[in-house]
């Protein structure tokens, strides 16, 4: 792996032998400010599977932030362990202590595997931790603006494809409904859809199934892809948008809160030529991380869903741009996120590969 290739500002190893901490931090990029990511708790093979995690997981936080209008770079860290057993106090504060040593070059904040009380603890050496509880000041769960920004998404999408920001009428298949399908799903019912979901875990779909007891469920993923849908949401792993999904989808729209959703970058061309419109995960999903920025002002729930509110226009502009160009969506949205880093960053050109 060429480190040095990868266009990436700076890589920080983390090692603390008393407490067992073993981390990296990826800084991407500040040319529009702070580099701000999450914090991905996760038992990675082996120590060069977790520098390429954070590799890919901080470029695309550059073009995330950039496309939400944040004035905010890309950055992620990822800690080594499996966070049932090796997740402590004594990890969690080593970890802040390496945070607070970058000087707020990089802002931390939560990921898969950790939790706002996590953050809370590690905000306990470090100024630069956010996503916080909201008993601490914090923005509290920040899936609560993923899955709005999804609906965003989702509106422009249904108005780019049927002339109405609508989902009323139209069956949209939720593939994973842990806490931002199921806010997701929230919104749909509201908004006149007929909805249909998996989810590997019963569990979280008798859940969601109590408080929406119209919502249908299939068995798993091969089956609701499936069954017939307008819309298709992955709300759960990476990877979803492969060959085999691709070519049995039914529907026109694509939209949810997954990240790296496709399985290879050839996968949005091959849904433009089927005639479905992908939504870019990183536009979509962006709630979030502009929920976790406006704790950074003093945080307003009210103020941070209007930015979130946002994700309508944008996603507009970019389907707008991918037919006028002939290009993808994805493409489409990478190039406007690069547009604003080269005339509004601090940086004259920088180097963002994807």
């Amino acid at each position: 792996m060429d480190v040095l290739a990868s266009g990436h500002e700076q890589l920080v190893f983390c090692s603390d032998p008393e407490s067992g901490l073993r981390a990296i931090i990826a800084i991407h990029s500040t040319a529009l400010g702070p580099a701000l990511g999450g914090t991905r708790f996760y038992p990675y093979a082996d120590e060069e599977a977790a520098v390429a995690d954070a590799l890919r997981l901080s470029a695309a936080m550059t073009y995330k932030n950039s496309l939400a209008g944040l004035d905010l770079g890309g950055g992620k860290a990822v800690i080594i362990g499996d966070p049932r057993t090796a997740k402590t106090e004594a990890v969690l504060r080593a970890y802040g202590r390496f945070v607070e040593s970058l000087g707020g070059r990089y802002l931390t904040a939560c990921d898969v595997g950790t939790y706002n009380a996590d953050l809370d603890v590690v905000a306990r050496e470090t100024r630069f931790a956010h996503g916080r509880s909201e008993a601490y000041g914090g923005c509290g769960d920040s899936s609560v603006l993923t899955a709005y920004g999804v609906f965003q998404g989702m509106r422009a999408a249904a108005q780019h494809c049927w002339g109405s920001p609508s989902l009323a009428g139209r069956t949209v298949a939720v593939a994973g409904v842990g806490k931002v399908g199921s806010w997701l799903v929230g919104h749909l019912v509201d908004d006149g859809a007929d909805v249909v979901v998996t989810d590997v875990d019963q569990g979280a779909v008798q859940r969601l199934q109590a408080r929406h007891p119209q919502v249908r469920a299939v068995d798993d993923t091969a089956a609701l892809v499936r069954t017939p849908h307008d819309v298709y949401a992955p709300c759960a792993l990476g990877g979803a948008l492969d060959a085999e999904t691709v070519e049995a989808l039914p529907g026109r729209i694509v939209c949810g809160g997954a990240n790296n959703q496709l399985a290879t970058p050839e996968m949005a061309d091959r849904l433009r030529e089927r005639g479905v419109l992908y939504a870019p995960d990183f536009l979509v999903n962006a709630g979030g991380v502009i929920q976790v920025e406006d704790e950074r002002h003093g945080f307003s729930f009210d103020r941070a869903q209007a930015k979130a509110s946002g994700i309508f226009g944008v996603a507009l502009r970019v389907f707008a741009l991918a037919d006028a160009e002939g290009i993808s969506p994805a493409v489409a949205a990478d190039r406007l996120a690069e547009e604003r880093i080269r005339t509004v960053g601090r940086l004259a050109t920088i180097r963002l590969p994807r």
